[in-house]
């Protein structure tokens, strides 16, 4: 079973979330803040990481660079999901090494899911 870390800080979309993605036969934690998250990757072993950009602390874009900066998680994959949907910002997520750029506003639950099991290979 493919492992996800979702990092989120709203409590609706948490649980919207992690429904939908347990109910795709995934197993799915979560990380509320920035500090937690880089913490959770550099201990544990996840597949993919679903990632929030406004964030408490330790926002999104330090959380990518923290990740693509270590040599083993270098390879871990990120989908940034966001309602930050200036170009200049999804420009930058792809340049940090992001695999995809989901605007929250853009995307049902479902779909997250659908973009999440295409960047696994699923």
């Amino acid at each position: 079973m493919k492992n996800i870390l979702l990092v989120e800080d709203d409590s609706f979309l948490i649980d919207i979330y992690t429904t939908k993605i347990k109910e795709s036969g995934f197993s799915v934690e979560v990380a509320s803040e920035g500090e937690e998250a880089v913490r959770r990757v550099k201990e544990e072993k996840f597949d993919l990481v679903l990632l929030d950009i406004v964030l408490p602390r330790v926002d999104g874009w330090e959380i990518l660079k923290q990740i693509k900066a270590e040599s083993k998680l270098k390879d871990l994959k990120v989908i940034i999901i966001s309602n930050l949907s200036q170009k200049e910002e999804v420009e930058r997520g792809m340049n940090l090494g992001a695999e995809k750029y989901l605007i929250k506003a853009h995307y049902t639950p479902s779909e997250v899911v659908k973009e999440m099991k295409e960047v696994l290979g699923e």
